[in-house]
């Protein structure tokens, strides 16, 4: 039996008895308060016009002066006459105070029967207690909705991730930390936006999910069906594709930030259905793009931190521009020793590929082996690609919709940018000649044919949009989801998304 299971039986086992009394008691309070005409479910609005975090930092301005506060009751302590209350809205928690003679004596007998959980809207003045606790003089409280579930006391702190992931809605409201981390999500995003539209010029465009070829990347597709028009369809893997055919349009500066899918594992840095950014720049070549991508990142999380500096996981990181650059020739010679600028044949490149127990090594090219070594010996270095590194001079036959190096046509010219051994980014000077694109679309139809599932299928009419005429081009992909997880500070990529995929609980 798993940690996780043990944890959440310990839990149930505990409270079941308990909860299932109380959610009957609290069903009878909504009948009671519905046949007193009082059924908080017919409420539409409050018109709130203050939060919580706000009247603490401005108390000075505040104080004695009346507000209208809406939100969750989070605590609750009843003496008698009067109460205090924590209430907790959308930017924090303040006190209550409730007292019977302020309420009125009916109101205050209602006020007593809410429970845990229940939202109520408040008007009051603010004051500060004896203590010296910022609070809220209530002068009318009202049920806005009321809470049959009860929340988990257990919950912060709670070790099993599975349970907060599925009640991700009861992780927000018992867990501050949490919401905390998915506004700084949303600045993040604002951020590359930002920069993107505003420093570089690009415009946001929407490009479709349901395609019938799974192009622009290496992987494994979600496959799905269109009753109306009777074809079978996939979720993209990549919008590349649409946006270089929105760059031979005239669109000379276009990006998509969006949901990708690719129907694979799934680990701390990997979910099936994650955020993409990808964006084109006519007219620019591989190092403009690098710029591209220091300035979204580091100032992601300039805006997020307040510093181009990060700590993740005890390590730190300098997001600061420029970052450095490595290719890949020279990392596999810095950490096996194998120098392939004296290696010019794909049968020298064989040898080596057998020595090192390389998969499939008698089929391989020199620049699979390349590839391969890269893959397998650099990136599970320790240390090796934290970076911020990019790795240029990819092979060209792993970088099929990439423009060839004009100094040496064996590579492109692409980058694959690393922090923290992760690859966050990848980007090409992109591939615009249509004869060269059909010819490495029919190398990789023929490797789907021999049973790769993840290489590239033949798209004619992306081959034909390249006929039009692509200018020369620089495009981008950044993992949005792994910057998230280096900025914030998250173990997990399913820390930073809000309903990450879960296997079905069984019943």
């Amino acid at each position: 039996m798993n940690d996780n299971k043990e944890v959440r039986e310990v839990v149930e086992q505990e409270n079941e008895q308990d909860l299932s009394e109380q959610r009957i008691i609290r069903r009878e309070k909504l009948k009671v308060l519905q046949e007193a005409g009082r059924n908080p479910f017919l409420i539409e609005e409050w018109d709130q016009n203050a939060y919580s975090q706000e009247i603490k930092d401005d108390f000075d301005r505040m104080e004695g002066k009346d507000v209208s506060v809406a939100g969750r009751i989070m605590a609750k302590r009843v003496m008698g006459k009067a109460s205090f209350t924590d209430l907790q809205d959308y930017k924090g928690r303040i006190q209550l105070h409730v007292k019977k003679d302020v309420l009125g004596e009916e109101e205050y007998k209602w006020f007593k029967t809410y429970d845990i959980g229940d939202i109520v809207g408040v008007e009051g003045k603010v004051f500060r207690t004896q203590r010296g606790e910022v609070t809220i003089e209530a002068n009318r409280v009202v049920l806005l909705s009321k809470s049959l579930q009860v929340l988990p006391e257990k919950w912060h702190g709670l070790k099993d991730t599975d349970l907060r992931y599925r009640k991700r809605y009861v992780d927000l409201i018992v867990n501050p930390e949490v919401k905390e981390l998915f506004i700084k999500r949303a600045s993040i995003i604002k951020e590359i936006k930002r920069v993107l539209e505003e420093d570089f010029g690009y415009l946001e465009v929407d490009t479709p999910i349901l395609t019938t070829i799974a192009g622009g990347a290496n992987a494994r597709p979600f496959e799905t069906y269109h009753n109306t028009l009777d074809i079978d369809m996939k979720l993209r893997i990549s919008n590349e594709l649409y946006l270089k055919r929105l760059t031979v349009g005239g669109l000379d500066r276009v990006y998509e930030m969006g949901k990708m899918f690719r129907n694979e594992g799934m680990d701390k840095n990997h979910n099936p259905e994650f955020t993409s950014m990808e964006c084109y720049m006519a007219y620019g070549k591989m190092e403009d793009v690098m710029e591209v991508t220091e300035q979204v990142v580091s100032k992601a999380a300039l805006a997020s931190t307040g510093s181009m500096k990060i700590t993740y996981q005890g390590k730190r990181f300098d997001l600061t521009p420029p970052w450095k650059v490595l290719k890949m020739e020279d990392a596999v010679k810095e950490i096996t020793g194998i120098d392939f600028s004296k290696i010019d044949t794909d049968e020298e490149a064989r040898k080596v590929a057998k020595k090192f127990g390389l998969e499939d090594a008698e089929k391989m090219t020199r620049g699979l082996v390349i590839a391969e070594l890269f893959e397998e010996q650099c990136e599970d270095v320790p240390g090796y690609l934290d970076g911020p590194v990019f790795v240029t001079g990819h092979p060209v036959e792993v970088s099929p919709l990439s423009k060839r190096d004009p100094k040496d046509p064996r590579i492109t010219r692409r980058f694959e940018a690393y922090i923290n051994g992760w690859e966050i980014a990848n980007a090409f000077s992109e591939l615009n000649d249509p004869i060269d694109q059909y010819q490495r679309f029919k190398d990789q139809q023929a490797q789907l044919e021999s049973g790769d599932d993840e290489a590239h299928p033949m798209d004619q009419d992306f081959v034909e949009a390249l006929e039009v005429g692509l200018p020369p081009t620089g495009g981008l992909g950044i993992g949005i989801d792994r910057v998230i997880m280096l900025v914030t500070d998250a173990q997990s990529i399913r820390d930073i998304i809000l309903f990450p995929t879960m296997k079905p609980q069984e019943k």
